[in-house]
């Protein structure tokens, strides 16, 4: 496994593909990152040598933000609106969808699989005693 920024990516994967296991970085980020340092996309990332790997290093480090840095911005990012009480910020603390999704259906992911409703609302027929 090639070990870059902190992070393990996997030796069997192509270029393009391995670096999207960075937080922060998607197939448009990946492809960009390639075609600035000149190296193939379907290149396997355990193919690839020290050089090339420090230049995909360095340019990432210098040009974006990644991994803890990008979480701590998003993190700082949340905790200002929580703290200026608008409403984004209060969707973020009830633990709500933020983006002006419908909440009456459709939620599962963000309140989790919540399950409120009741069967059929018979209920089994009583025993003698």
């Amino acid at each position: 496994m090639v070990r870059l920024l902190g992070i393990q990516l996997p030796d069997n994967k192509r270029a393009d593909i391995a670096l999207g296991y960075l937080y922060g970085v998607g197939a448009a980020l990946s492809r960009d990152i390639l075609r600035a340092t000149r190296i193939a996309p379907e290149t396997k990332m355990g193919k690839l040598t020290s050089d090339e790997l420090n230049r995909v290093k360095e340019y990432v480090e210098k040009n974006h933000k990644i991994e803890g840095e990008l979480r701590r911005e998003i993190l700082m990012n949340v905790k200002r609106l929580k703290a200026i009480g608008s409403w984004r910020g209060m969707r973020h603390a009830r633990g709500l969808p933020v983006r002006g999704q419908r909440t009456k259906t459709n939620t599962r992911t963000v309140r989790g699989n919540v399950r409120k409703t009741v069967g059929s609302g018979r209920k089994p027929a009583a025993t003698p005693t």
